[in-house]
């Protein structure tokens, strides 16, 4: 075997070990923490995709909701108190080098290689692990302190990597806890996004009461690619939680779709069904939730438009039509179907009492 092959293989065992430990060091600390939680509050295991977005663990509605979102979170991330939470648990300092080597390894732009003096580098495999071992320190571990001290009442926590979303029964306690983990933010040189960084009224009763100040509907939130609309059941009446995929998600994922289209134009129009396939079949695993059917209708029929297009570029003689088309979509694409069970069951599940 060649020097250059045994190298990469070594190398390639390091970087495989370091993930390992900082994953099973995470979800360690997710366990401890979020597992045997009935409140909900909870964190992200690592080496695992998010499930879509859920709420109402239970009749107790929170009516005011917050989503703190951290200014430049993966970019301006302090390292030296990154490495400070890693040396808490993890003893092998080989482990800890090498991870410092992976944040000064910078980033591929435009065939241009950037170093990076700050930050984790974005879209590295273990820039989530490392932003959950970050957050667990000086997101999730305050939290849990702040409930039990000045909560008075119900409070709902769900986190996956940088996002997060609060819900309070009372509305002084949103306001406290906003105020306060600003407060807490500073402490590492972090603060909330300005803009970003809402209160909503939000919950089985919150057009209800706006309605009776006059105000209008309540305002929604975007939470894990998921927009989190106040709705109704069909019986018009009772409250019922609709999610439905965040419109620039949507917008962003058809574009890779049509340049993904653009490059296999030349391969033959079965090739390019199969590989469609895969991708609205990924498509609909994430985001066939309950109340989000139309979405995916429009996901699948705009996607089958760009493969249209994509062939009718192929030849200036014959221009297939959509009639064509649609007997080649529906052999490749699968038809839209919810997938996921309501929130309120899987909680059951879940935490069953």
């Amino acid at each position: 075997m060649p020097d250059w092959v045994a190298d990469k293989q070594q190398r390639l065992a390091k970087i495989r070990a370091a993930k390992a430990a900082l994953e099973t060091e995470a979800r360690a600390k997710a366990a401890a923490q979020s597992d045997g939680d009935q409140t909900g509050g909870g964190t992200a295991k690592p080496g695992r995709k998010p499930k879509p977005a859920e709420s109402e663990p239970d009749e107790k509605a929170q009516r005011n909701f917050t989503d703190p979102d951290i200014r430049a979170f993966f970019e301006k991330l302090d390292r030296q108190w990154l490495v400070r939470f890693l040396e808490h648990r993890i003893g092998d300092r080989r482990i800890i080098r090498l991870i410092q080597k992976w944040l000064r390894a910078g980033v591929m732009e435009e065939d241009r290689w950037v170093e990076t003096t700050e930050g984790t580098p974005q879209g590295a495999v273990v820039s989530p692990t490392l932003a959950n071992v970050y957050l667990h320190h000086v997101y999730d571990l305050w939290v849990q302190q702040w409930r039990q001290r000045h909560a008075t009442g119900d409070m709902i926590v769900v986190r996956y990597a940088d996002d997060t979303i609060v819900g309070f029964q009372h509305q002084q306690d949103a306001h406290r806890f906003q105020a306060d983990l600003q407060d807490r933010l500073r402490q590492f040189a972090r603060e909330l996004h300005p803009e970003k960084t809402r209160l909503i009224e939000f919950g089985r009763t919150a057009e209800r009461d706006r309605a009776r100040r006059g105000e209008g509907r309540p305002m929604t939130f975007d939470f894990l690619g998921l927009t989190h609309i106040c709705g109704t059941k069909k019986d018009g009446q009772s409250f019922q939680l609709w999610r439905r995929t965040q419109r620039k998600r949507l917008k962003a994922k058809l574009r890779d779709v049509k340049e993904g289209l653009r490059w296999r134009a030349h391969l033959p129009i079965a090739d390019q069904g199969r590989w469609l396939g895969i991708v609205v079949r990924g498509y609909f695993a994430y985001h066939a939730v309950p109340t989000n059917f139309k979405a995916l209708c429009d996901f699948r029929k705009y996607a089958g438009w760009h493969w249209l297009r994509t062939v009718r570029r192929r030849s200036q003689r014959w221009r297939a039509t959509w009639k064509h088309m649609r007997i080649q979509i529906d052999r490749h694409l699968p038809q839209p179907k919810i997938l996921h069970p309501w929130p309120e069951q899987r909680f059951r599940v879940t935490h069953s009492r």
